[in-house]
This record gives C-alpha cells, structure tokens and sequence, in this order.
C-alpha cells in the first residue's frame, strides 16, 4: 500500500507535534511532504531535518530567511505568510492536510486544499464557526468529494460512533467539557485568574489559545457549531456535560432509545491516528484504557452561571450568519488580551457577549462576508477593551 502524503499545518503546536509522533510510529502508512510553523524555528528545522518534507512555511519572509541559512542545499521549498499556508495546504501530490493551526487564519487554507482535492484532518474548530456552510458545501461539489475528519476528540467521537450509521437515527449528541482549571473554584477567586494558572488544564496537554477557552468553556460553546455543521443536526440536537475525567469524549442517543459512547484516554494521538489512516485502524500498544483503573466515571450538567459562553455559542448557532464569525472573532481578541496582561480572566467573556449583543447577524454568501464580519468583531473588542 503507498504511503498517504501529509501537509501538516501547525507543525510545532500541541497538535502537529503529536501528528509527527503517530507519522514516526508508522513510517510505512505516512509520508509527510509539506510542514507548516509559525516562529518556532529551531522546532521546525529539527522536523524539516527529521521528516525531509519538500515544502514548509514560516509567519514571515524574515523568519523565512532565517530558516534557509539554517539548513543544507537543496532544502525544501520554503514558503511565509498567510499565503505561505495557502501554498501548503493545497500542495500537489498532497493526499491529506492536516490543519493543526488555530484561529481564522486557517479558514483560507481550508478552503485551498478543498478546491484542489485534498482530504482534510481538521484540528482546528473556528473555521467551521466562521463559514460552516460555505466549508461543508464546497466540500460536498467536488467530483471526489472531499473528506474532512474531525480530530477534537469529542467530533472524533461522534463520527467514529456514526460509521456506517444513518444521521437520520441520531435523537442527540452529548459533547463532554472536563470543565478545565476553575471548575470548584469560587467565582469571586476568577477576577485573580492569571494566565499561567489558566493554560494548567487537568486532563490535556494544549496550546495557549485553545487551554484559555477549555478554561471559560468557549471551546465547548464553538464545538457546539462545530458539531452542527459536521453532522447537520439543530442546537436542540447537541448538548454539552461536564465530565472531570475526560475518557467519554462524546456519546450519541439514537432515536430507538440507545445511547453509545466513545472511551480513550486523554491522549490528542488516539483522534490523530483515526484521521490520518481513515477509514482504517492502525494497532498501537500505547494510549490503552484499563477500565479495571477507572474509579469513577461522573457527569453533570454544566451551569450557565459559571460558565456563560455555552449559552452564547447557542445563541450565536440559533442567530445564524455571520453571528457565529462574530463571537469567534471576539474571543480571539480577548483571549489573546487576556494572555498579554491586558484584561482580567472573567472580563473575557463579558467583552464577547457585549460584542455579540452589537452585532446585527447578516447571511454569509461568500468569504469575503464572514472576513468582514470578523473584521469587524475584532476591532468592536480593542474599542471596548
């Protein structure tokens, strides 16, 4: 069987590094011919040096530079900039991209690779926030459709429940949130909040971004978008629980009363590893559950008092257009103020909720719509900031 061919972007985050470790384990099913980093070159040059891919792509031109004095001629082509990612994720010869990247800046390239016919792994949840519609619908045109494999654990866990089963069955989905750092912590405790408390997730090992927004519970509130456009289901058909031991990463209801769940432990490379070999199953000894280990399995309901960013995902979902953009947009801004020092740990959601309360939703025909939107959204937080 060839080795599939990898495009990984994000390759020194928390996701890319572990996709590099499932590559390593299985040198025989994978390939990786493009990598995509942002600044960290010393990372990027010990994985260029490693993997040998024929492309990579770095934030800048400078960084760009940088990189091609640390490495031997001939080196890979070496890309920058947002087009750099472009470049990369469309990639010819690429089979699968993996979008380890966060953020906005990945919805172009998303959409790069799905015109030029590459199956998507898909890390990151905020481009299907911004433009699900636009995402889903140009995937599902292509003559060979385009596959896109979720790897949150919890997307992961629904589709895997979902193989070979009709979503007309589906009553729910049930998405589990460990509930991050502050979950007993007293509400008045969370002014105090500093950032390196809040990237000190119980269960995960993740990047700076996305452990603040485990740490508000705004990743569950876009998972919940997210969810909708993957599986096509309402809001009233996605429900979130708290669950501190994060190893039931999701569970589906059908419509006959039975009710099936996906187990794991913790570990980013279990998803990692369905994505890139879908639709088959690579053994490993690692990454077991014992369940003769587990003391407890607890669920309970999240509550809307300590956690407002659910209800603001549903009210976004429910509004619709360029509502979703907005709310996206608006974390990214105050999560990235908050990890700067320039705003308080409970005033990030407050900031969101003010500017989706701002926003007059519009419908989403193009990209340049949902660009716009979030434009928008993040200049309304600096003012309000």
């Amino acid at each position: 069987m060839a080795r599939r061919k990898l495009v990984i972007l994000g390759s020194t985050g928390s996701i890319g590094r572990n996709a590099l470790e499932v590559v390593q384990a299985y040198p025989d099913r994978f390939r990786v011919i493009g990598l995509g980093a942002g600044r960290n070159i010393p990372a990027l040059v010990s994985q260029i040096k490693k993997h040998k891919p024929g492309a990579v792509s770095v934030q800048d031109e400078a960084l760009a530079r940088t990189l091609s004095t640390k490495l031997k001629k001939p080196g890979p082509r070496i890309f920058s900039g947002h087009e750099g990612l472009i470049r990369l994720a469309s990639l010819p010869g690429a089979d699968m991209a993996l979008v380890g990247i966060s953020g906005a800046v990945a919805l172009e390239p998303i959409l790069a690779a799905i015109d030029a016919g590459v199956d998507l792994a898909l890390a990151n949840k905020e481009a299907l926030v911004m433009a699900g519609e636009l995402i889903m619908k140009r995937a599902g045109k292509k003559r060979k459709r385009v596959k896109i494999i979720p790897v949150d654990s919890e997307h992961s866990a629904v589709f895997q429940i979902l193989q070979g089963r009709k979503y007309e069955e589906v009553r729910r989905i049930i998405l589990s949130a460990s509930g991050g750092p502050f979950l007993r912590m007293p509400r008045k405790s969370l002014n105090r909040v500093s950032p390196k408390q809040a990237l000190k997730h119980p269960t995960w090992k993740m990047g700076k971004k996305i452990s603040v927004d485990s740490a508000t519970l705004m990743n569950k509130a876009l998972e919940v978008i997210e969810a909708h456009h993957l599986f096509g289901l309402g809001p009233d058909q996605i429900e979130v629980v708290i669950h501190p031991q994060s190893t039931v990463h999701a569970l589906v209801e059908f419509h006959d009363g039975s009710l099936m769940a996906e187990l794991s432990v913790p570990d980013m490379r279990i998803p990692i590893r369905y994505a890139l070999a879908y639709p088959e199953r690579l053994d490993s000894a690692t990454s077991r559950l014992r369940l003769s280990e587990i003391r407890a399995l607890t669920f309970e309901p999240v509550s809307r008092s300590r956690f407002p960013a659910i209800d603001l995902g549903y009210q976004a979902l429910n509004a619709g257009g360029t509502m979703p953009c907005v709310l996206n947009a608006a974390n990214e801004v105050a999560v990235e103020n908050f990890l700067q020092g320039n705003l308080n740990f409970n005033r990030i959601i407050r900031v969101v909720k003010k500017t989706v309360q701002s926003h007059n939703p519009k419908k989403i025909r193009t990209i340049e719509d949902a660009q716009k939107a979030d434009a928008w959204a993040r200049e309304k937080v600096r003012e309000l900031i």
